[in-house]
């Protein structure tokens, strides 16, 4: 069972039918004796970097995500899902985020104005990591990103992909249990499902 964590910010229908779609039970809450009690978590993420952690804060997602990810079971942010993992964004200079990893979370460049800012649309993956979320995923994938700030992760050892978008972009992290993607694998065809199968596939170990 996974636990699609509601915080009140963003629509979980679209991660909740993709789970639905390769036969994977999933529960919505925002309670966390139910979040602890799942054998995996999911961080969706629509919105703003403070607007969103402060509805973490408000309902107690952010206390239920730390302490779940300190079991060691397998977590999932998506898209603002990953950005609030790490310890705030300039989108909301004011916002503390979890603090889980680090690295900075800034506007993407765009200084000749060619480039649509938000970036939404598909763009290729280059790879880093083959096993986690990519496993049996090869060659450049296209994935789905609906988003105006990106991760460039402190420690590049972490990183499990990367795209460029006049920049370049760590789009996924993996480290220990904690699993993120800036894309949004719900949205990313049979790509996106297969990573969404690997990540179900990690509660059976």
């Amino acid at each position: 069972m996974i636990a699609v964590i509601d915080y009140g910010a963003g629509n979980l229908q679209s991660v909740v039918k993709a789970l639905h779609y390769i036969n994977c039970e999933c529960i919505v809450t925002n309670k966390k004796e139910e979040i602890l009690g799942c054998d995996a978590a999911l961080l969706p993420g629509v919105g703003s970097f403070g607007d969103s952690m402060d509805s973490m804060n408000k309902t107690g997602a952010a206390d239920a995500v730390c302490e779940f990810i300190k079991t060691g079971k397998p977590f999932l942010g998506i898209c603002l899902g990953l950005q609030l993992l790490f310890d705030g964004s300039e989108e909301s200079p004011d916002a503390k985020g979890l603090g889980l990893l680090k690295g900075s979370i800034t506007r993407i460049p765009n200084h000749e104005e060619t480039l649509k800012i938000p970036h939404m649309g598909w763009n290729s993956l280059d790879i880093r990591k083959k096993d986690g979320l990519f496993k049996g995923i090869d060659g450049n994938p296209y994935v789905y990103f609906v988003h105006s700030y990106f991760l460039r992760a402190d420690d590049q050892g972490i990183v499990s992909s990367q795209t460029n978008y006049g920049t370049i972009i760590d789009a996924s992290v993996q480290y220990e249990n904690i699993f993120a993607t800036q894309f949004h694998p719900e949205k990313s065809g049979t790509v996106g499902l297969k990573i969404l199968n690997n990540f179900a596939e990690m509660t059976k170990r």
